[in-house]
């Protein structure tokens, strides 16, 4: 009965400060558990893309004199699989054509045979560029090479016997040329191997007549390989999980096919990179999110401390009565219970409302039970600490006395005695010096293979100065508030007016109340705009990685015998297409390597795609275009190019090109003006930018391989009209950056993080809101009675209204002060240390202006709430006085 009879009384008397600790631990369950959703969501997305970005997901390649059956056998016992097809390969010692009245020949290659289903289960392997698929075809650079079309003849020259003729039925790109001829069973450590240059795919009964007699008498040249599609709907969702779970099939397979196959597990690799890259983004967003729920318990402890007098005053008084501590601790827990189990419940029911309404959270709101059920039980836990401590702690010396104290003189804390903020910020600042010194990078690409390298040093110096602001901030509100100066004055100045003085002194009576108000009011705020310049800055990147890879808003890819060039007048007159530029994408061997060059306007590259100064070294992007454009023959060379030989700017060096008069690879010279390191849809190791005029005099063709767009809203939606433009020309590829986004496994930037930062901006918004107004309401609600004796003995509304607006634009003056530069700085700090994430890494902080200028916003109402709500009227004085 009295424990009824205390909840019924802390409800009618003290509703604000429960209502304000469960709000507290709502906001702390709340962003816990939808960060934790979206976390598995996020992996689960990241588990689709590896898997959908892998064409073969197993090749087992057959040891000679197997027969394949029993291996086939194995396959299906070892693992869930939904395609299987054999895959001969035999290497030929060139391919000879003559065309034109001359003859082209080719060094060494491979004929490749698929049955006649492969392509509808793999059908990233092949890309129709002319001709048909029935037939024999000759890859893209080798038709090139041997200057050859769908109709044409080619001599095979195959190893140890005759050279055999094969008409050629269409000419194929191969995307995925690099998985499709890698060695298998080469040891992890070794580098991957170059595809070959010259490859000529024949159906199985073609192949085998021509190279059956070849693999009777060199077995060592041909080999066969089953290509292997898994049940993907079997596979976890979790990276780490599928990982564990792919490579556990691999090894079973390996074990029943002991000595009679090599499995080269190209999911299983790919799942191993994605899994370092979920989990690097979990401790990403849990920096990013932490803060905000550090927040929210220091927001709950903060709202049960507010009443710390009051409550010394009722223990007293239970005391008095006969009450011992353990009844005391009792209604405290009566209290607590109220407010942790509210808020917990509260919190839970937002999370699952969220989930339900941020695309994809609903999806894994079932298996994650067990993680929303310790988020419960932490918000739990809070709410009992934050109300039994405080008063555990007051209960040992919970006398009349003692609680009738108002005035004291306590001592500055320990933390301020020791410096502890300096120390902290001082370590902050060597542990960033020590990584932004060294250069870490996250996302190593040595020769365009992803791979993670996670260093959790690279988060303590943020962390360190996330605390050591706060910190620095209670000191210096302090130390401003209790010394009563002139900056005091005036800041309450534009409230009081000739009050300040009084004002003021008033003010720095209760320096450790407003300390506290500002310092959560500062926290709210840096909460807020770390957020939101670190999620703009990522997103706005995450743009411009797509952008470089994909070219352009929109990219149409050809090829020199089927130019996107051609079809330039149409693409620019579509609706949605802001501007059209061609680009060249030629070959051209640097000594015996062979690279990518790229041949540009250098004066109008710039209106179809951006070009960021971080893609040249040495020099901004307007400057080495400029170079560019004033060196008819210059060219640009990547710095692995320039690494391996020996450049030197000014240089001079002979690029080997075709020559579209007469097909043959002809030296012409170029000279070295610069270093890109990265270019629009150029590899990440090894390529060339130059004129485009210059290759097109030296090389006699102005064909433009490709064509550069740039849209006027929607991508997609002039993809669309470019793929419904070019329907007449299926050889020619369409790609929008949407798609390029969605294909970037390599970067942590390909993780979408619009519901992570709506989420946690959404949370940032209400507690900077709530931390300014409900410090302030709070601390209002404790001074009733000195505001009611004012208005008493005759003060008027508007000299109350002095002391209550001049403490809310103090709060408000120092919370946004010391919150934004603190925001500002955390959120420089990170995106500096996490410039490996970003391709290119940004120029420069992008400020979300409208987010901040609503926060803000919400802050400054807030305060104004908290301080109307505050205003006594004569009537309410009276009545306050009576129960106080």
């Amino acid at each position: 009965m009295i424990i009824l009879l205390w909840i019924r009384g802390v409800l009618a008397r003290r509703f604000l400060r429960v209502a304000g600790a469960a709000a507290g631990i709502a906001l702390t369950v709340a962003l816990l558990a939808t960060m934790a959703l979206f976390l598995a969501s996020a992996g689960a997305s990241m588990t689709m893309r590896a898997v959908l970005a892998v064409p073969i997901d197993w090749q087992v390649q057959v040891i000679s004199g197997v027969d394949p059956d029993l291996v086939g056998k194995a396959l299906t016992d070892a693992a869930p699989v939904t395609a299987v097809h054999p895959v001969r390969y035999a290497d030929v010692a060139g391919f000879e054509a003559q065309t034109g009245g001359t003859t082209q020949t080719t060094g060494p290659g491979q004929a490749v045979a698929f049955d006649s289903q492969y392509s509808s289960d793999f059908p990233a392997e092949i890309r129709s560029l002319s001709g048909t698929l029935d037939g024999a075809l000759i890859a893209q650079q080798t038709a090139a090479n041997l200057h050859v079309g769908p109709g044409d003849t080619v001599s095979v020259r195959r190893i140890g016997l005759p050279p055999a003729e094969v008409r050629i039925a269409g000419v194929v790109d191969l995307p995925d040329a690099d998985a499709l001829f890698q060695a298998v069973g080469l040891p992890p450590q070794a580098a991957p191997q170059a595809p070959p240059d010259n490859v000529l795919i024949l159906q199985q009964e073609a192949w085998r007549q021509l190279f059956d007699p070849q693999q009777k008498a060199r077995p060592d040249t041909t080999r066969l390989q089953l290509h292997v599609r898994l049940a993907h709907k079997s596979l976890p969702t979790d990276p780490a999980t599928a990982y564990t779970f792919v490579t556990a099939a691999q090894h079973n397979l390996e074990a029943r096919v002991a000595g009679q196959a090599l499995v080269a597990d190209n999911l299983g690799s790919r799942l191993g990179a994605v899994r370092e890259d979920a989990l690097y983004a979990s401790v990403l967003f849990l920096f990013l999110g932490l803060p905000g729920v550090a927040l929210a318990v220091a927001l709950t402890f903060a709202v049960t401390a507010s009443g710390g007098a009051r409550r010394r005053t009722e223990q007293a008084l239970l005391r008095v009565r006969g009450a011992t501590t353990k009844a005391i601790l009792l209604l405290s827990a009566t209290e607590a219970a109220v407010a942790a189990i509210a808020g917990t419940a509260i919190g839970m029911a937002a999370a699952s409302l969220l989930a339900i309404i941020v695309p994809g959270l609903g999806a894994v709101l079932g298996v994650n039970v067990p993680t929303l059920l310790l988020v419960a039980l932490f918000g739990l836990l809070v709410g009992f600490i934050a109300f039994l401590y405080p008063a555990w702690r007051d209960a040992r010396w919970a006398t009349v006395t003692a609680a009738r104290r108002t005035v004291s003189r306590p001592g500055a804390p320990l933390w301020q005695r020791l410096w502890l903020d300096m120390l902290l910020l001082a370590a902050a600042g060597l542990f960033f010096w020590q990584s932004a010194s060294t250069g870490y990078q996250i996302v190593l690409a040595p020769e365009g293979v992803a791979a993670t390298a996670v260093d959790y040093k690279a988060f303590v110096a943020p962390a360190l100065f996330w605390l050591g602001t706060a910190l620095l901030t209670i000191r210096l509100s302090a130390t401003v508030i209790a010394r009563n100066g002139a900056l005091l004055r005036m800041i309450v100045a534009p409230a009081s007016g000739a009050l300040a003085p009084i004002v003021s002194a008033a003010l720095s009576r209760q320096a450790g109340r407003l300390t506290i108000g500002i310092a959560m009011t500062a926290l709210a705020i840096s909460f807020a705009t770390s957020t939101a310049i670190f999620n703009t800055t990522y997103n706005a990147q995450a743009r411009i990685d797509a952008e470089l890879t994909n070219g352009s808003d929109v990219t149409v890819f050809g090829t020199t015998d089927r130019p996107a060039g051609a079809h330039l007048a149409a693409l620019a007159s579509l609706p949605e297409a802001a501007t059209a530029e061609p680009m060249q994408h030629r070959f051209a061997y640097v000594g015996a390597d062979l690279q990518d060059l790229y041949g540009i306007d250098p004066a109008r590259i710039g209106r179809a795609t951006g070009l960021s100064d971080a893609y040249f070294s040495g020099a901004s992007a307007a400057g080495t275009l400029a170079l560019l454009a004033a060196t008819p023959d210059g060219v640009l060379v990547s710095e692995e190019t320039v690494q391996d030989f020996q450049l030197q700017q000014g240089d001079t060096i002979n690029l080997r090109l075709i020559d579209a008069r007469d097909h043959q690879y002809h030296s012409v010279a170029f000279k070295f003006i610069g270093v890109a390191r990265e270019f629009p849809t150029a590899p990440k190791d090894s390529f060339l930018v130059a004129n485009s005029a210059y290759v097109a005099g030296m090389t006699g063709s102005d064909a433009s391989e490709y064509v550069l767009m740039r849209a006027r809203a929607d991508p997609a939606a002039l993809a669309r009209q470019v793929s419904s433009a070019l329907t007449s020309d299926p050889s020619l590829k369409v790609a929008d950056i949407g798609q390029a986004a969605h294909l970037i496994g390599s970067s942590l930037t390909a993780v979408d993080l619009a519901g992570l930062t709506t989420i946690e901006l959404g949370f940032a918004v209400v507690m900077a809101a709530a931390a300014a107004g409900l410090m302030l309401a709070l601390g209002f609600f404790e001074r009733r009675r000195p505001f009611a004796i004012l208005a008493a003995i005759g003060a008027k509304p508007r000299q109350l209204a002095a002391f209550l607006w001049s403490e809310g634009l103090l709060v408000l003056v120092g919370g946004m002060t010391f919150g934004l530069l603190s925001g500002l700085l955390t959120a420089w700090m990170l995106v500096k240390l996490l410039t490996g994430v970003f391709d290119p890494p940004p120029e420069a902080l992008s400020i979300p202006w409208l987010y901040l200028a609503v926060m803000l916003g919400l802050v400054a109402a807030s305060v104004a709430a908290a301080v109307w709500s505050a205003k006594p009227s004569a009537e309410q004085a009276a009545e306050q006085l009576r129960d106080l």
